[in-house]
């Protein structure tokens, strides 16, 4: 199999050779015949298999064995800088250019066994079931669309008002008074073709509106406004399906998200049973926190903020670039400390009624 070399440079300084790759960090490798220097620059030049490598490196005066310059690909390949050549693309130019940045990005996380061209493949493949195109669904929709998923559902039952121009950037004056699903459904489509959109115009007031929703879906991202416990509703419903969720929101200084991956994390149900008892002082003040007049203080930076993150938690369980960094905890972003991530693990009830 032909590799790649994946972006990076290097220079000789003595008998080593300082390699970088990523920003972070330097490598150092001992190579005080320059063999290593000769190989890189080989696979600069084009992507190549080790035979053919150990020609042009004899055509250099390099005189190595096959066997010898495959360790010195293997010993690439451990530091993350070898990656199929093959699988470097689409191969469709049209398609290549659309996700350019996207085969950027994944060239990152991509080596011998996973490829760039496979993580946006199952992007390509994927459904994901936007629950509220409001505050933060109207920021994660656009994000889904750029990383190019194949299929969207989106679900609400609101029509564009003006006090939503502070931080719903789908909508526009023209769009007041219109449905909020049709309009975001309709720009999906404006913005890439590609992209299967099916909408839902419902009022979800509890798990049995959510059922029949699931079919098909990969993730399940988003939140409900207007019913309390409604993440309750999306946590059992995911659990029960095997979709992770990812949801969140705004507690007046406070960006809060989370998710729940079925069967491996605690899920939210847990962290319910695990809040103080009703008699004591902590739990007056989580009822009375849950009492308080609501006024919505969700800003259009901070919406941004809140939905660019629960759609990169999603893309983490899309394509397992990464795992999940907010499974079975609330990351909490406190506006008062510089919207410094804070992650609060939720411990996993053996008698939870929804994930035990």
């Amino acid at each position: 199999m032909p590799v790649a070399l994946k972006e990076c440079v290097w220079e000789a300084l003595g008998d080593e050779l300082v390699l970088v790759a990523d920003p972070r960090e330097s490598v150092t490798l001992a190579d005080p015949d320059g063999h290593i220097a000769a190989l890189l620059t080989e696979l600069r030049r084009a992507p190549r298999t080790a035979r053919e490598l150990a020609a042009a490196l004899a055509e250099r005066g390099i005189t190595l064995s096959e066997q010898d310059v495959q360790e010195g690909l293997d010993g690439l390949a451990s530091l993350g800088l070898l990656e199929d050549a093959g699988q470097a693309t689409l191969g469709d130019p049209a398609l290549d250019e659309r996700h350019s940045s996207n085969l950027s990005f994944f060239g990152s996380f991509a080596d011998l066994e996973r490829s760039r061209a496979d993580y946006i493949r199952r992007l390509r493949q994927s459904h994901v079931l936007v629950l509220g195109v409001g505050g933060g669904g109207s920021q994660i929709v656009p994000c889904l669309a750029g990383l190019g998923v194949g299929a969207m559902t989106l679900v609400d039952h609101d029509v564009v008002q003006s006090r939503n121009f502070n931080r719903q950037f789908l909508y526009r004056h023209a769009d007041l008074g219109r449905s909020k699903v049709e309009r975001a459904a309709e720009w999906v489509r404006e913005y890439d073709p590609d992209i299967e959109v099916r909408t839902v115009d419902r009022w979800i007031a509890g798990v049995e509106d959510l059922r029949d929703l699931t079919a098909g879906i990969d993730v399940m991202t988003g939140g409900l406004d207007g019913e309390r416990g409604s993440h309750l509703w999306l946590n059992e419903t995911a659990v029960r399906a095997g979709i992770p969720l990812v949801t969140g929101g705004m507690m007046r200084t406070q960006l809060i998200y989370c998710s729940v991956d079925p069967g491996k994390s605690a899920c939210l149900r847990c962290h319910e049973r695990a809040l103080p008892g009703e008699r004591t002082t902590a739990g007056v003040a989580q009822r009375l926190v849950r009492e308080r007049p609501f006024t919505n203080a969700l800003i259009g930076p901070l919406t941004m903020q809140f939905g660019s993150l629960v759609a990169y938690e999603a893309l983490r369980y899309l394509t397992d670039f990464e795992p999940p960094r907010a499974a079975g905890a609330y990351v909490v972003l406190d506006l008062h400390t510089g919207l410094v991530p804070e992650w609060q693990p939720i411990e996993r009830d053996p008698g939870c009624p929804v994930c035990s």
